[in-house]
C-alpha cells in the first residue's frame, strides 16, 4: 500500500493513517472469522441412539453371535437386496467343496470380461494363473476375472457352478439368497442380512477362504513378464491391522451399495457382522467400528460372559 505523500498536511496525514489502520483491523477480524467457519470441524455421527443402539448408518445389518445363533442387533435383516462382491464367498466355498486341484493352472479369456458393468480388471486375457491364485485373488482384492475364470472352469461351466452355489444356498437354509453368476457382478445376486450371516459362520470354517480374505496384500508376477503387481485387500479394517478379523468380504455394484461381512474377535469373542447397502465412502467402515465400540461398552450384550473360570 503506497503511504499519503509528503506534501500532504500533517492533520490529514494523522487523518489517512488512522482510516488505514480501521481498514486493517476490520480485514484481519473478517479473515479469523472466515477462517474459524472455514476450519470448523464436519459434524460427527453419534455412536449411539437415544436408546443405548448403535447408531449405523447401513441399510441392511445383523450382528450375530456364531457361537449360540443369539442375534445381537438386527436392522431390515429379512430384507433381500442385491449383494455384489460378497457373492465371491459362496463362489469360492464351491471350488473347495469341489476339491478341484487348486495348483491346476487356468487360462484368463475375453469370456472373463465383465460386459455387465464393465468394471476392469488388471489380470490380462491370455495369462495363466493357478487355480488357488485366482482364488486369493477373487476373495482378497475381489477381481471379477477372477471369479468368472473359478466359474468358468468348473466342471459342466459357469451353468453348473451357478447350480452348485444355488443347492448349496439351499442346503445352507439360505431362503432369500440367490446366485446368478460367480463374480457378484449382476444385480440378480441377491440375498439378505439374516442369510448372509449363516453363509459367513459356514465359510469361516474353511481354511483358506480366512486366510485369503484376510491377506492385506500380495505380489502377483505376471506368466511370462517380469512384471510384479501389488493387489491389496479391498477392506480397510484388514489393512490397518486394529482388528483381529478371521474373515473378510467386501462388495460394491450401484444397486447394492457398498456392503461388508466379517467375522472378528470383539470382547474376546467371534462375532459376525453383515452390513448391506451403505452408500458413504466410509459409511460401512464406520459402522462396523461403532458396532464394536457398542459391544466392547456393553458386555452384558455378549451372549458369553468374558469371565472364564479358572
Amino acid at each position: 500500500m503506497v503511504l499519503a505523500s509528503a506534501s500532504v498536511s500533517e492533520p490529514v496525514n494523522r487523518y489517512l493513517i488512522a482510516l488505514i489502520a480501521v481498514a486493517l483491523s476490520f480485514n484481519v477480524a473478517a479473515a479469523d472469522k472466515h477462517a474459524k467457519r472455514a476450519g470448523k470441524p464436519a459434524a460427527v455421527v453419534a455412536e449411539v441412539t437415544k436408546d443405548g443402539e448403535p447408531n449405523l448408518q447401513s441399510s441392511g445389518v445383523l450382528v450375530l453371535d456364531p457361537t449360540t445363533g443369539q442375534t445381537l442387533y438386527s436392522k431390515n435383516a429379512d430384507h433381500t437386496a442385491p449383494i455384489a462382491s460378497i457373492t465371491k464367498l459362496m463362489s469360492a466355498m464351491i471350488v473347495l467343496d469341489a476339491k478341484l486341484p487348486l495348483d491346476e493352472v487356468l487360462q484368463i479369456s475375453s469370456e472373463d470380461i465383465d460386459m455387465v458393468k464393465g468394471t476392469k480388471s488388471r489380470l490380462p486375457i491370455g495369462a495363466h494363473f493357478r487355480r488357488d491364485d485366482l482364488m486369493r485373488l477373487a476373495l482378497m482384492a475381489s477381481d471379477n476375472r477372477a471369479a468368472s475364470a473359478l466359474g468358468r472352469n468348473y466342471p459342466g461351466g459357469l451353468p453348473a457352478f451357478v447350480e452348485a452355489m444355488n443347492v448349496k444356498a439351499r442346503l445352507l437354509g439360505l431362503q432369500q439368497t440367490h446366485y446368478v453368476d460367480s463374480s457378484g457382478l449382476s444385480p440378480g445376486n441377491v440375498s439378505s442380512a439374516q442369510d448372509l450371516g449363516k453363509l459367513v459362520s459356514e465359510a469361516s470354517k474353511y481354511e483358506l477362504i480366512r486366510e485369503y480374505t484376510t491377506t492385506g496384500a500380495v505380489n502377483v508376477q505376471l506368466p511370462d513378464s517380469k512384471r510384479k503387481l501389488t493387489f491389496v485387500n479391498t477392506n480397510a479394517l484388514v489393512r490397518a491391522g486394529d482388528w483381529k478379523i478371521g474373515l473378510s468380504k467386501t462388495g460394491f455394484i450401484n444397486e447394492a451399495g457398498k456392503c461388508l461381512v466379517m467375522q472378528a474377535m470383539i470382547a474376546n469373542q467371534p462375532i459376525v457382522i453383515v452390513l448391506l447397502d451403505s452408500w458413504g465412502r466410509l459409511t460401512r467402515i464406520g459402522d462396523a467400528q461403532r458396532i464394536r465400540k457398542w459391544l466392547e461398552r456393553n458386555p452384558s450384550r455378549l451372549a458369553v460372559s468374558n469371565l472364564r473360570p479358572g
